[in-house]
């Protein structure tokens, strides 16, 4: 096992540094805004055009790492990375900041895919599962030692977006140097939105509303805690402290996950949300210990919904077309991190930074209502249901990875082969008046 993972250290480190300097500029963009008085609106839109690059990106970067190659696709995008983080220490302007949030997304994802390409061409099946295990662990890692590292810097100047600005050129190293051959080109899956929809709808939704809070908490969760009277290193522990106790919770609570009933789990999963939001609404004075407490409990709940919810919708699609459903899994969580720090964003200018959480709140009694074990009949079942629960991150990560997943067979699955157009005409036929199926997850 050791020698498998050991011999993709090159690229482990580069996904370290790559997710180190994100990790770093996403909460210095919420607390140096914050110090300036911006409004909360900014806030939320610099992080939402961040993932709505992200999503964007993914065919671009498949065209062009099939134009000019892995290692010069990777490097010229790390060159524009690097080039949009250090205008933004030269340029004082919003409106710039938001367009180079949005190019800094549109280039990162295809460092991710061409990482992941050759993470997933060249692992066997037998260690493909303990292969994509590290690089989430590297991927959570590189996320939390990004928000620590801003206790560095004392004053939120220039400092952190050059500190940034070097991750971004440190990465470059691993993968210009690494001995691995370079694989082929991938094939990106058709995205089949309404056949999914018709087929687990309810999964979606939790998908969904797990990008929502991680897109809310990673805009706005620094603004919270800085309007806390929270210093930077403070706010900084605050974030990185959810994180960690995201990325450490995914191992117990998959085991968890394969044990009992996933639609029962996600319902209490997130009535444990809202309950723990509750002294988050601002009607409490909280001490730093406590607000740590809370964190890592909303770490704990808020990351796994992602993971969770793939796996219950796992259960529920046959296994030639997982790699499919997760280009769609990953499509829709992106589209509800870009959403969730605008709608955010919006409401807490109008209000105070505790609605962020009554938002938080909203969202879960929303999936504790519409998630619901008896509306699961098992129609749609599996063959081999329950799959094994996969720790995953978030949406640092590109449809290429889904073809990693240990519940996928490359070789046999159809996702590439068949018709979008003809899927979802068929769905749309094959609904009963516009419900959902009660046994759909």
């Amino acid at each position: 096992m050791l020698s498998a993972v050991a011999s993709f250290s090159s690229l482990y480190f580069a996904t370290l540094l790559l997710l180190l300097g994100t990790g770093l500029i996403n909460t210095y963009l919420g607390i140096s805004l914050a110090e300036a008085q911006v409004s909360e609106i900014w806030v939320g839109t610099l992080i939402a055009v961040y993932y709505l690059g992200l999503v964007l990106g993914a065919r671009t970067g498949h065209r062009l790492i099939a134009s000019v190659g892995h290692i010069r696709a990777y490097t010229a995008t790390a060159a524009v990375v690097t080039v949009a983080v250090l205008v933004q220490a030269l340029v004082d302007n919003l409106w710039v900041w938001t367009f180079l949030r949005f190019m800094a997304g549109l280039a990162m994802v295809t460092q991710f895919i061409s990482i992941e390409s050759w993470l997933n061409e060249q692992t066997d099946n037998t260690s493909r599962g303990r292969v994509l295990a590290f690089y989430m662990v590297f991927s959570g890692l590189g996320t939390v030692l990004g928000q620590l590292s801003l206790t560095l810097f004392p004053e939120l100047d220039f400092r952190p977006l050059v500190f940034a600005g070097i991750c971004s050129i440190l990465c470059l190293i691993p993968v210009a140097l690494t001995r691995r051959l370079h694989p082929t080109v991938p094939q990106p899956a058709p995205i089949m939105l309404f056949y999914y929809l018709k087929r687990v709808p309810m999964s979606l939704a939790v998908v969904l509303v797990g990008g929502v809070l991680t897109g809310s908490f990673y805009g706005l969760g620094p603004v919270f805690a800085y309007k806390q009277n929270l210093s930077s290193d403070q706010v900084a522990i605050f974030v990185a402290a959810a994180v960690a106790a995201g990325l450490v919770s995914q191992w117990p609570l998959g085991w968890l996950a394969d044990r009992v009933d996933r639609a029962g789990l996600i319902r209490i999963n997130a009535l444990l949300l809202f309950m723990i939001t509750v002294p988050l609404w601002g009607w409490l004075d909280l001490p730093y210990w406590a607000l740590l407490v809370l964190s890592c409990g909303l770490g704990v709940l808020q990351f796994t919904l992602y993971p969770i919810g793939a796996a219950f919708a796992n259960d529920n699609v046959d296994p030639e077309r997982r790699v499919g459903l997760s280009a769609v899994l990953l499509m829709v969580y992106g589209f509800g991190a870009c959403l969730g720090p605008l709608l955010v964003g919006v409401i807490m200018r109008e209000l105070q930074a505790g609605t962020l959480f009554i938002f938080a709140a909203v969202c879960a009694a929303l999936l504790v209502a519409y998630v619901r074990p008896e509306r699961v009949t098992g129609e749609n079942l599996s063959q081999d249901a329950p799959t094994h629960f996969v720790p995953m991150t978030e949406i640092q990560t590109t449809p290429v990875v889904a073809e990693m997943d240990p519940r996928v067979d490359p070789e046999t699955d159809i996702s590439h082969n068949v018709d979008p157009m003809e899927e979802e005409q068929d769905a749309i036929q094959n609904s009963d008046d516009g419900r959902i199926p009660s046994g759909s997850g």
